[in-house]
Parts: C-alpha cells; sequence; structure tokens
C-alpha cells in the first residue's frame, strides 16, 4: 500500500471522539467545582435539567469537533518542499510549513486514542512565530509514513516496506534504558519544588472547598474543636512526616508515569527517544537541531552516581502574548556519567572539554545579599517595632540571614565559563549543580554591558543569544569578555557550520 500525502487528506473520523473528548476535558478542568457546588445546592427537582444541560455541552462539543475535523486537512507541497495545514471552524486558517523549519515530530498515543486504535502526531517547528501543528487522529502506518517524510525533508509515496523498515529500526536494542530502580532514584532526589508546588495547591484547594461544608450543612463548631484537640507536638511531628513523605511519593508518581521505559536508540544521523507510562511518546531527534546541552546534579544524585540531562532545541519567536518562547526541551534522567559522555559525544560530535575557566568578580555578592537579605531584614524590623505581634518573631531574622547569605555564597562559587576552542560550558546552581554546553556556531547574538559604577573596576556583564534561550554570565572581567566576544564572532565568521 502507498501513502500518497501531496493531496489535501483528513485524519481518521476517530478525531471527532478525540477533539471531543479533549474539549469536555477542559470544560470540566475549568467548571468542575462549579458543577459541584450546582449539583449540591439544586433542588432535586431541578437536576434534570441540570444533567440535560450538561448532555447539552457534550452534544455542542460533538458540533465543534465534526466541523472541526471537516475543516482540517494537510498535505505535502512537493515544488514548495512545505507542508500545509488547513484548520479553523469559523475563520479558516492556513499554516505553511518549510521542511527545513521541522525540528521535530512527535508520534504520541494517550489512553483514548490507545483505546480506539489511532496516534497522534506533533509537529514542533522553528518558524518565525513558533506555529505548533498537531494532528490528534491518525493511524499508525500513516503516522510513521508521514514522520519520515517530513524529518527526511522529502514529498513521495513510501510504502509499506519501508513502514516495516522503520519498525525494525525502532525494535532494535536501545543503548541506553532508564530501569525502574534508576527512575525510583531520580523521584526520590529530584523536583522537590515542584512537589511543593502541588502540596501547598492542594492544601489551597481543600481550604477553597471550605465553601461545601455550608452547602452540606455540617457542623463548623465541631470541626472546630476536632481540630484544636488534635494540634500538639507529636501531631506537628507527624504532620511534618506526612508532607515529606507526600513530596517523594508525588516525586516518584510525577517521574514514573512520565520517564517509565525512557529507551535511546541510535540511528544512523538521529536519536530515537520513547518514554511514557500511559501516554506513550516517541521522539525522533537530530543531533545538528541540538542548541544547547545542558547536566545537572546535586549531592545525592552524585552519591548515587546519576544525573539529568537535557536537550534543548530551537523554537523561538513571539507567543500570542508576546512573550519570546523558549526551546523545546527533552529531558533525560538517570544517565550514569558513562552514558552522559556517549550522548554528549553523539550529539556534540566530541567529548567537550573544559578550557579556560572565568570566574566572577566578588562584587557578584552585592546586590543578591541587598536586596535578597538586607532589605526584606529590615522592613521585617522596622514592621516589627510597629506591630507588637511580629516583635515575637524577631529571631527568625537571624537563620534567614545565614541561610540565605551561604546560598548566595554558594552560587557566587558555583558561577564559572569555561572556554575552549570548540565549546563554551556555563556553570551555574545552588543545590543542582548544572552545565550548559554550546557550540560557537549556536550562537546567534552576542550581548555585553557594563554599569557605569563598574567602568573604574574593569567589571561587566556577557549574554549569549542560541535559538533556544540565553546564556549569561555575570560580573565577569570587562577587558577579557571583550576578548571572548571578538574570538566568538571570528570563529562564526570565519566557520561553514551552520546553527541547524
Amino acid at each position: 500500500m502507498a501513502y500518497d500525502f501531496s493531496k489535501p487528506q483528513r485524519q481518521s473520523a476517530f478525531g471527532i471522539i478525540i477533539m471531543a473528548a479533549h474539549t469536555v476535558v477542559k470544560l470540566g478542568k475549568a467548571f468542575g467545582v462549579l458543577i459541584i457546588l450546582a449539583f449540591v445546592k439544586t433542588p432535586s427537582n431541578y437536576l434534570a435539567y441540570m444533567v440535560l444541560g450538561i448532555g447539552l455541552i457534550i452534544l455542542l462539543s460533538f458540533v465543534f469537533a465534526y466541523l472541526w475535523y471537516i475543516n482540517f486537512t494537510f498535505f505535502l507541497d512537493q515544488t514548495k518542499q512545505e507542508f500545509v495545514v488547513n484548520k479553523g471552524i469559523f475563520n479558516r486558517d492556513q499554516v505553511t510549513i518549510p521542511f527545513n523549519k521541522i525540528q521535530q515530530v512527535n508520534i504520541n498515543q494517550s489512553i483514548l486514542q490507545k483505546i480506539i486504535g489511532v496516534y497522534g502526531l506533533k509537529i514542533d517547528t522553528a518558524g518565525s512565530n513558533g506555529e505548533e501543528v498537531s494532528i490528534k487522529a491518525i493511524d499508525e502506518a500513516s503516522a510513521y509514513n508521514l514522520k519520515e517524510h517530513l524529518l527526511n525533508k522529502k514529498a513521495f509515496n513510501v510504502d509499506d516496506t519501508l513502514v516495516e523498515q522503520i519498525h525494525n529500526q525502532i525494535k532494535q536494542t536501545p543503548f541506553l534504558r532508564i530501569s525502574s530502580l534508576t527512575l525510583l532514584k531520580v523521584g526520590l532526589t529530584s523536583n522537590y519544588g515542584r512537589s511543593l508546588l502541588s502540596i501547598v495547591a492542594f492544601l489551597y484547594g481543600i481550604y477553597e472547598l471550605r465553601h461545601l461544608v455550608d452547602s452540606f450543612k455540617i457542623d463548623k463548631g465541631e470541626i472546630q474543636s476536632t481540630l484544636s484537640s488534635m494540634v500538639s507536638i507529636a501531631t506537628f511531628i507527624i504532620l511534618i512526616a506526612a508532607i515529606l513523605i507526600l513530596l517523594l511519593v508525588i516525586n516518584l508518581v510525577r517521574t514514573f508515569y512520565k520517564y517509565f521505559e525512557l529507551e535511546i536508540t541510535k540511528h544512523e544521523h538521529s536519536l530515537l527517544i520513547s518514554f511514557g507510562l500511559i501516554a506513550k511518546k516517541t521522539t525522533l531527534v537530530s543531533p545538528n537541531k541540538v542548541q544547547i546541552s545542558k547536566y545537572s546534579q546535586n549531592y545525592f544524585q552524585k552519591k548515587l552516581n546519576i544525573l539529568n540531562m537535557s536537550l534543548k532545541q530551537a523554537h523561538f519567536g513571539e507567543s500570542k502574548k508576546g512573550h519570546e518562547m523558549q526551546g523545546n526541551t527533552i529531558d533525560i534522567p538517570g544517565c550514569n556519567l558513562k552514558e552522559k559522555n556517549e550522548l554528549l559525544k553523539m550529539i556534540l560530535g566530541q567529548q567537550p572539554l573544559n578550557g579556560k575557566t572565568f570566574v566572577p568578580n566578588w562584587r557578584f555578592l552585592n546586590l543578591p545579599i541587598f536586596f535578597k537579605i538586607v532589605f526584606p531584614v529590615a522592613v521585617f524590623l522596622i514592621v516589627g517595632f510597629n506591630v507588637p505581634e511580629v516583635k515575637s518573631f524577631f529571631g527568625l531574622a537571624i537563620p534567614y540571614s545565614v541561610i540565605g547569605i551561604l546560598m548566595i555564597y554558594i552560587s557566587y562559587r558555583k558561577h564559572r565559563i569555561a572556554v575552549s576552542q570548540y565549546f563554551i560550558i556555563k556553570s551555574s546552581g545552588i543545590w543542582d549543580i548544572s552545565k550548559e554546553i554550546v557550540s560557537p556556531n549556536k550562537i546567534q547574538a552576542i550581548t555585553t554591558f557594563q554599569y557605569p559604577w563598574h567602568k573604574s573596576i574593569d567589571v561587566g556583564h556577557l549574554c549569549l543569544h542560541t535559538a533556544a534561550g540565553k546564556i549569561h554570565f555575570k560580573y565577569g572581567n570587562y577587558t577579557e569578555i571583550k576578548l571572548l566576544v571578538n574570538y566568538w564572532l571570528y570563529q562564526v565568521e570565519s566557520g561553514n557550520e551552520d546553527w541547524m
């Protein structure tokens, strides 16, 4: 069977179900609490109208999904070497993507898509407006076939033989496989900040649901007396322990859900990365499109011989809100030192070595200490002298200042940039120490600046702009920074390598 994408065609009709379900889920997330409150407070004789209203919303979701399905078409323009998508329900839009702007094609499969037997295909681009195209429902053979067209920058007919070859490549023995034990280590040693925010959001949600207490006419006095009787030092310790355990559980669940069975297979000119517990994701990455390679490690991960890697690709332009869009980042958690070196060698072509290291001036400490320690503590003390209730907490200013100054000092000690002939390596961090690696040919612009009061002491700042984001080096020797800029500009202008 041949697949001809040169003519406009629609997705699978199952896309109607996918899109309708997607719309219903979004509405449920947005108005779920209001719907629950409405069911609780609405008299029983009006519940039928509530159910009818929800049914009407679901029906409208299917109507809009059908209109979306009818108007959504895609094809490959063989003459212009472009992928063209027509979409829109009331306002028709046409998105045209040149093949050379396509940097990544992902084939995903959610739970509903697994049940129905279709796949989702998403195209990430490096276009001027950061466009992204998503096909919600396409059969497996067509998905891999279209992916081969787009990434090989060709528009031709491909038969089942090539699809079978692609599948055979996917089934190759991966050179890197992250085991469940490694994911357990990653979950126990990372992402505490995100998990803490999740707990705060959860507790806030519980607090906001106090309105349900009124709805169910629960005696508040009884609840308050129960809580008061529970408050003690022992329960406080148990609460802290429970929060820590909850942090670990959230980390583990998130890590296993996202990165379960992560495998990387080496192809002729690319890396095939697949992962996911329920929603499986398959990504083909071209090494020359990786702009910044990054790896990070904290104290516990160092003891366990694991680290986390990130491959940042170009995705620049402006979003609808006018903000700069950052790169598409592929995370690879739980690598060991050998696997990290092998990955960097495959992405960069050789093992990056540290060259001459440049360190910041001690004035790096001044502004952070003033704005993060001195100023907040001064405001706190002024408020405390005028508000008796706050005065009893004056003792907290001491540990806050000590810990804050220590963290800023560690940040200063880890802030470094190493420069060699082929690579620039930026080090930074406080707890998670990270290193960002970029080749000079990936630099698109260089910015240097100097505060007026730093001219006499020859201190300045450097910013390297790439298609995947910026790399900053602060409070360096300004004379050395200008020499580095001239060196990199010479490398970019005299070299023949492309940034993508």
